[in-house]
C-alpha cells in the first residue's frame, strides 16, 4: 500500500506506550542556510528518527538517526527529495512514538530500505509514517517538541 497523501500528521493517532498519553504536536518550519532535510529535537528525550520520501528511483525509507535532546541533525543532505516526507520517530526514554498511517519498511538496526511493497516478505518491518508536506522547498527543518511545550 502506498502511503496517502491526504492525511495530515496532527490527524494521526500517537501512541504513549504504557501511558495512553499523546505525545507532542511537531512544529514544523522552514529554515536553515543549505538544503538540506533537518530534525529538530526540542524534547527532553534522546528520539529515533526513520524517514521515507519517493525519489527519481522510487521509494525508500532510511533510518535510524539517534538524536540527543535539544539537538539537531541532517537527516537527508541536499534538496530535499519530495514534496512528501514521512517520518517515524521513538522517544527512547519515556516509551513513545510518533506513528501515522502511511506504511513503509523499517528494520530494527541502521537501514535504507528501496520500495513500500511487501515488507514483511522481504524480512523487514511494516511501520506507520506520518506525513509532511514541505510545500515542494528545497530544504526543510522537523521540530519535536515535549508534551507540555505544545500545550502552552
Amino acid at each position: 500500500m502506498l502511503p496517502q497523501r491526504g492525511d495530515r500528521f496532527w490527524q494521526t493517532a500517537r501512541r504513549y506506550a504504557g501511558a495512553g498519553l499523546m505525545l507532542p504536536l511537531l512544529a514544523l518550519s522552514s529554515s536553515g542556510a543549505s538544503a538540506d532535510l533537518k530534525l529538530c529535537n526540542s524534547t527532553s528525550s534522546r528520539v529515533g528518527v526513520a524517514v521515507g520520501y519517493q525519489d527519481a528511483t522510487g521509494w525508500a525509507t532510511e533510518g535510524w538517526w539517534n538524536i540527543a535532546s535539544q539537538t539537531c541533525e541532517t537527516l537527508l543532505k541536499g534538496p530535499v527529495p519530495s514534496r512528501f516526507i514521512y517520518v517515524h520517530a521513538l522517544d527512547y526514554d519515556r516509551g513513545g512514538e510518533w506513528v501515522g498511517t502511511n506504511y513503509m519498511c523499517t528494520d530494527d538496526k541502521s537501514f535504507a530500505i528501496r520500495g513500500v511493497q511487501d515488507c514483511q516478505q522481504r524480512g523487514f518491518k511494516r511501520t506507520g509514517f506520518f506525513e509532511v508536506d514541505t510545500g515542494e522547498s528545497q530544504e526543510w527543518t522537523i521540530r519535536l517538541t515535549d508534551p507540555e511545550a505544545s500545550e502552552k
